[in-house]
């Protein structure tokens, strides 16, 4: 017998770590790394490839404005070491690490969703 599924959010799955198909099982086994399969409905989660997909949206939207913040206090207050150790070193942290799992979770949902897969080159056309 063949379940349906409900179609369910992927950014709320996703950001969840849920999931994409039932939204109860969990999507991770570690801190990045996907479990093999949801211990709820068995869907197998081999499909899945982000690839540097988080990395990319983490570096453009978190540790490109730490940096820029970096910058901009180092050339306009000459700060001293401890001060950017205080200020950018935490604020370079809590933009980088924290969103990594939730952007691949949601990057994850989102190849669920949208049957994305690995591109394969076409065989030759038989006439």
């Amino acid at each position: 017998m063949s379940r349906s599924w409900p179609r369910l959010s992927p950014l709320k799955t996703g950001l969840r770590g849920r999931c994409p198909r039932c939204g109860e099982g969990h999507l991770f086994a570690g801190f990045l790394t996907l479990a093999p399969r949801c211990e709820v409905c068995g869907l197998d989660y081999s499909f899945a490839d982000p690839a540097d997909g988080p990395a990319f949206f983490v570096i453009t939207f978190g540790c490109l404005p730490s940096t820029l913040f970096a910058i901009w206090l180092e050339v306009a207050h000459q700060a001293p070491y401890w001060v950017h150790l205080v200020t950018t070193l935490p604020l370079l942290l809590a933009t980088c690490i924290p969103p990594l799992r939730p952007l691949k979770g949601w990057l994850v949902a989102e190849q669920y969703v949208h049957k994305a897969e690995e591109g394969r080159l076409a065989g030759p056309v038989s006439k």
